[in-house]
């Protein structure tokens, strides 16, 4: 978070938030190239404002990407067979937590906090990676959720992960503000 005041509001705002839902980070991947394979690891550096150490992606709002272990397992029923999670090209499998419509919301992973900003919709690259992939990860958020670190940290796979309410509006929209303007609302 850029600017002290609204640190302060956004904290004070979040303090005794109870989870929506808890659950588990099963496995992170890093993508060093667009388009290239993803690296499989035990943990990773997500920089608040920018992204993943050493991942394609940085800046924007797609800092981070997570699927949900148990919206995979069912994508790959309704294929008829199993499928390695890396297929997707997400960088967080979680698991116990359903990201189906958390646009807004937040997730705790260990330490570090990230705003879901939307559906992380499928593309025709689904579809190399596995014929019919793309049209079954349509449904119910299948492709996971994208978002904006706020708190960075260092993950590690194993570690706890929150669903977390959004927090209330004017702070966060304050916030939000900020970041994409580059101007603080006082």
């Amino acid at each position: 978070l850029r600017t002290p005041r609204v640190r302060s509001i956004f904290q004070s705002a979040m303090q005794d938030t109870s989870p929506l839902a808890t659950g588990r980070l099963e496995a992170i991947w890093i993508k060093p190239v667009r388009r290239q394979a993803m690296r499989s690891a035990q943990s990773a550096v997500l920089v608040a404002n920018r992204g993943i150490v050493g991942n394609a992606n940085q800046n924007g709002r797609r800092q981070v990407t997570i699927i949900s272990r148990e919206r995979w397992a069912a994508v790959a029923r309704m294929l008829g067979q199993p499928l390695d999670p890396a297929l997707r090209r997400a960088n967080l499998l979680v698991s116990g937590i359903d990201l189906e419509n958390t646009r807004g919301q937040l997730l705790r992973v260990g330490t570090v906090l990230i705003e879901i900003w939307g559906e992380t919709r499928p593309c025709r690259t689904m579809d190399e990676q596995h014929q019919g992939l793309q049209e079954a990860l349509r449904p119910q958020w299948g492709g996971g959720v994208f978002g904006v670190i706020l708190e960075g940290g260092t993950i590690h796979v194993d570690d706890a992960v929150q669903l977390l309410p959004a927090p209330p509006t004017a702070p966060f929209q304050n916030w939000k503000r900020s970041r994409t303007t580059g101007q603080s609302s006082s």
